[in-house]
């Protein structure tokens, strides 16, 4: 199949500096780790970088990482299960609630608001003080504010990364939060303080942000698929049902309610399966999910 061009061909790569080699000193890891988000606030400018999908697709990756911390053992697989086929009243058990948790975050414009929204348990005064408690740079905001929740919620590894991020999106002055430092903090650099935390903040933020750069151009050239072949599906709702494929990690066919019935959306779903731009993301005969 061909497919038409698009600009994400013309996304600027990460330079090759930034990604070869290893830092040496302090000075090194933070001067990487600010080229890093630069190119990646460049490309997230891009019109073609599916914001939404993005950013779902790194909340699956976030949550896991903070299930993980926790010393859970569902991935991704059971997380995707634990919220797709919720219906009202479901108990989505711990899992799922730190994965809705980060779904909310990055579902509204970051603040204070937002926030709470996610973590209804954490009172807003507290995430309001949090957020401001870092100063100067991006980083080193979001590494003082990393601490100042590790001091109070040692144990609550979600609401950590999850203010963190938040903390790192309103210094760098996006919208929305975008899961970095979710991505790469071990559970041993929640035990550092000062400029040791500054530096492994760095670390994991130049290497996040190379991470999602690549993420970015791969959903860009997905999406771009997707939008080309969507005018060969001549079912009644399937604009908008494309548009649901494309702001979520993960569909099962039921989500698809502007479509006729859930037959015609499971024959959606395979249809656009044989053409290429979605994935079965199961590998089962029943209760099956499609992504992008």
């Amino acid at each position: 199949m061909t497919y038409t061009a698009s600009s994400f061909d013309t996304l600027p790569c990460t330079p090759g500096w930034v990604t070869s080699g290893r830092a040496e000193n302090p000075e090194d890891v933070a001067f990487r780790s600010g080229a890093a988000l630069s190119h990646l606030h460049l490309v997230l400018a891009q019109p073609d970088v599916p914001q939404d999908l993005l950013r779902a697709r790194l909340v699956l990756r976030a949550a896991e990482v903070s299930i993980t911390h926790m010393g859970r053992p569902e991935r991704a697989a059971d997380l995707r299960d634990a919220v797709a086929f919720l219906q009202p009243g479901d108990n989505p058990g711990p899992a799922g609630e730190v994965y809705l948790s980060w779904q909310r975050a990055v579902e509204r414009t970051v603040s204070v608001k937002a926030v709470h929204r996610a973590l209804p348990e954490v009172e807003a005064d507290q995430i309001a003080t949090w957020l401001d408690a870092g100063q100067g740079a991006p980083v080193a905001r979001a590494a003082a504010v990393l601490q100042a929740v590790i001091e109070k919620r040692p144990r609550d590894h979600t609401a950590t990364l999850l203010l963190a991020d938040a903390a790192l999106a309103q210094a760098l002055g996006w919208s929305h939060v975008l899961p970095l430092l979710a991505l790469g903090l071990k559970r041993t650099d929640h035990r550092t303080t000062g400029e040791e935390l500054r530096i492994a903040c760095h670390g994991v933020i130049a290497a996040a942000a190379v991470e999602v750069t690549r993420e970015a151009t791969d959903l860009a050239r997905r999406a771009a698929r997707l939008k080309e072949v969507a005018p060969k599906l001549r079912a009644k709702g399937a604009d908008e049902a494309v548009a649901l494929l494309l702001s979520r990690d993960a569909v099962a066919p039921t989500a698809l309610t502007s479509l006729r019935s859930g037959r015609a959306a499971r024959r959606f779903c395979d249809r656009l399966v044989e053409l290429g731009p979605v994935r079965e993301l199961t590998g089962r005969d029943t209760f099956r999910l499609y992504g992008v």
